[in-house]
């Protein structure tokens, strides 16, 4: 036990974990031995049955680590035990940073939610929208119709813009913007990734549909205009360095980090069909806002921690409280009448926010916290921020195939282990 104690206080000082919030600790629920042990044997099972080479899960309360543990390997091919410096393909979990940087700049007055895209880039003032119209022959053609209004910055973080990831099957839109192989062109900038999207029509009306795509590429792009420096310049220098995520960037550039990168299992490389894992060594120009970051577990709960703080980490303010709020509340409730596409990862149970996944109700034979916001990373990352319980998790694994259902059964487990 002793032991353990060692541990968690060496973790806090690696995650900079900080003082609690005032008052949380007697409101809080607290975990059990118990129930964490559940949850360990569930990952060790997982990695016994050739699910994945190797995970971390960190569970962060009142400002210090409560639950800490590296499983198995980061790869099979080398052996490497898992560790706090390994590093992950983060794809989606970049969103929210993106988000915050975004927000950094609604604060300093130089952007606004309710600002035109096409204030930014022009280019989006002629976009149409791809409608499908069927003829008595049975035959399905695209028209092009204008916008009823212009696509915002509100639409970008919230996925209401019309700008959809492109995949087959899914209408003659996705089809258009899959064969466009916006994925494949990891040479291009921002601002050349955008002008391939402007070239393309949206997929519904601005504001009517959350659609998940493009649209926090293209708020990339736009904080690169706004900043005057590249996104990962700008990232660096407002976020990143100040709070210590040292690790985070849009590839791994230094080669003697290379054996610290994580890798899913052999068979387990596909993202879509057409889409494998990227490798995190190559130089890229593309830095893609909605899912380019690698980064450390380290590095992601002091984020995390910052967030559930309310903006501030280690005294240094990054966003306000009540913008942290707004971003954590539902910007697509039913008083939008934004409608849910059949793909709304959120799931039934939740909204979403600026950036975020928002709780909204409880599932059914749960009693799980109102408020919690979260995403997660198509390579099978997610974290989750829970400010009723002053209380944030990361889990740290590469497996596509494996991560919805992973995720769902540990979120139990883990709530579970709460008493919730």
């Amino acid at each position: 036990m002793c032991g353990r104690r060692a541990l968690l206080a060496a973790l806090a000082l690696l995650f900079g974990a900080i003082g609690a919030q005032a008052g949380s600790e007697g409101r809080a629920h607290s975990f059990t031995p118990e129930g964490l042990a559940k949850v360990s044997d569930y990952i060790r099972n997982e990695i016994v049955t050739g699910k994945f080479p190797g995970a971390i899960l960190l569970l962060q309360q009142h400002g210090k680590p409560v639950y800490y543990e590296n499983f198995g390997v980061r790869d099979v091919a080398t052996e490497i035990s898992m560790s706090a410096d390994t590093i992950f393909r983060l794809y989606s979990m970049s969103k929210p940073v993106t988000s915050v940087m975004a927000m950094m700049l609604v604060e300093e007055g130089k952007l606004a939610l309710k600002d035109p895209v096409a204030k930014y880039i022009p280019a989006f003032a002629d976009m149409k929208v791809g409608v499908e119209k069927k003829a008595e022959d049975g035959r399905v053609t695209l028209a092009l119709e204008p916008l009823n209004r212009p696509v915002t910055i509100e639409d970008l973080m919230r996925h209401t813009a019309g700008l959809p990831y492109g995949y087959y099957g899914g209408g003659p839109v996705n089809k258009l913007y899959a064969d466009a192989g916006l994925f494949d062109n990891k040479d291009s900038t921002n601002a050349e990734l955008v002008a391939k999207i402007t070239a393309l029509p949206l997929a519904e009306q601005p504001g009517t549909i959350w659609d998940y795509g493009h649209s926090t590429d293209v708020l990339g792009r736009i904080i690169e205009l706004i900043s005057g420096k590249s996104l990962f310049q700008f990232e660096k220098e407002r976020l990143l360095d100040p709070l210590g995520m040292k690790e985070t960037a849009f590839y791994v550039a230094d080669s003697a980090k290379w054996p610290r990168i994580a890798e899913p299992m052999p068979e387990d490389r596909a993202i879509s069909p057409m889409t494998r894992v990227r490798d995190p060594r190559k130089p890229l120009k593309w830095e893609s806002g909605g899912g380019g970051l690698v980064g450390t577990i380290g590095d992601y709960a002091r984020f995390s921690q910052m967030l559930l703080n309310g903006g501030t980490f280690e005294g240094r303010r990054y966003l306000k409280p009540e913008t942290i709020a707004l971003m954590a509340s539902d910007h697509v409730g039913p008083e939008t009448h934004i409608v849910r596409d059949g793909n709304f990862y959120p799931g039934g149970n939740s909204g979403y926010g600026l950036g975020f996944a928002v709780r909204t109700s409880v599932p059914a034979g749960t009693s799980w916290p109102l408020g919690e916001y979260r995403w997660d990373g198509v390579g099978g990352t997610f974290f989750f921020i829970d400010p009723e319980d002053d209380l944030f998790g990361i889990f740290m694994v590469q497996t596509p195939s494996q991560r919805g259902r992973i995720q769902l059964a540990l979120k139990t487990l883990i709530y579970q282990a709460m008493g919730r």
